[in-house]
């Protein structure tokens, strides 16, 4: 069940009906369970369907969960080829709801957070992971200038600066020492590899659970959750999928490690990556750096979700048991380290 809190329909009603056209009298609201980052709700009007995702309640890490973020990079993607639902309008004051929120249109599909693809024909499963490595490369194909974008993140040195940041989130979340964060931030701060050609939108959440698929078609039609998004390094988004889908555990975050992919139908890691080299051939090639560092930034995302559920204002109701993730994360990372 979601923890999420309830939103007052009469105040967002009428918010909404002077911004947004051909919205019915009646409102419903429904939470929409799944994420672990900013709340999002389901607005039923009845013939019309929107959806709304604002900051998380009470006192948060700084720079975290910015809505204004994700409305914008959505906003400036449309029309790109990088499916993203249609982003309406963005309110930063927290005279409606009680925080920040920005409401889009509502897209119709299918979300996986079981990277096995339960329920989907065996015949399409591996279609839908070119179809989501092919969206992957396309967004890191985009041109930043060209859609606004390039005042979005700072230029240079993107590991160096994420090794850093997420090292002082777990400064500030973590209630206890852990050996392997310490070891692995300083192998990643002593191996950082050379930046790639060009800035990328590096959507910093990319992993199959963020993705929609047609309600019947193997394809990916809206990217989702773009809380993270930055100007970075495209293989960074890649390892991060990765340590999603095959180094993590079916029972842990509905990982492949413990499955046996081919009698699934489902591609191995290196036939995934492939695919996304087709298209974003002069990316450079996935190493256990960026493997490693992927992994260390889980751990560390996975530890505020931990600290956001003993303040009590979690985005989830599972959210003190995937905090747990942050100590067996950590150690696949460290592990890298050897290879």
């Amino acid at each position: 069940m979601s923890t999420l809190p309830r939103l007052d329909p009469e105040p967002l009603k009428s918010f909404l009906a002077d911004r947004i056209e051909g919205l019915g009298e009646a409102l419903r609201i429904e939470p929409m369970t799944g994420g672990q980052s900013n709340p999002t709700f389901l607005l039923d009007f009845g013939e019309r369907k929107l959806v709304l995702r604002k900051r998380p309640d009470g006192d948060l890490l700084p720079s975290a969960h910015a809505v204004d973020r994700e409305y914008r990079v959505q906003k400036a993607l449309q029309g790109s080829g990088v499916p993203v639902p249609e982003v309406l309008l963005l309110h930063m004051e927290p005279d409606v709801i009680g925080t920040a929120f920005y409401v889009m249109e509502y897209v119709e599909g299918r979300v996986f957070h079981d990277c096995s693809l339960p329920g989907v024909p065996s015949d399409q499963r591996r279609s839908m992971y070119r179809s989501a490595a092919d969206t992957l490369a396309r967004l890191h194909e985009v041109d930043v200038a060209a859609v606004g974008l390039s005042d979005f993140g700072r230029s240079g040195g993107y590991f160096s600066r994420q090794i850093a940041r997420w090292y002082k989130q777990w400064e500030l979340s973590a209630i206890e020492p852990n050996r392997d964060i310490d070891l692995v931030a300083d192998w990643l701060s002593r191996n950082t590899p050379p930046e790639s050609r060009r800035p990328a939108i590096a959507h910093g959440d990319f992993r199959i659970g963020n993705l929609m698929f047609h309600p019947t078609e193997p394809r990916v039609v809206a990217v989702l959750d773009w809380e993270l998004a930055t100007l970075g390094e495209p293989l960074a988004d890649l390892a991060h999928l990765c340590s999603f889908t095959w180094h993590m555990g079916s029972s842990e975050y509905g990982g492949l490690l413990d499955v046996d992919t081919a009698s699934l139908s489902l591609p191995s890691q290196q036939e995934f990556c492939q695919e996304y080299y087709k298209i974003a051939g002069d990316s450079g090639r996935l190493t256990p750096f960026h493997l490693a560092f992927a992994l260390f930034r889980n751990a560390i995302i996975f530890e505020g979700i931990a600290a956001r559920a003993r303040s009590g204002n979690a985005a989830a109701s599972n959210a003190q048991s995937v905090g747990r993730l942050a100590g067996i994360l950590a150690s696949r990372a460290a592990a890298l380290l050897e290879t």
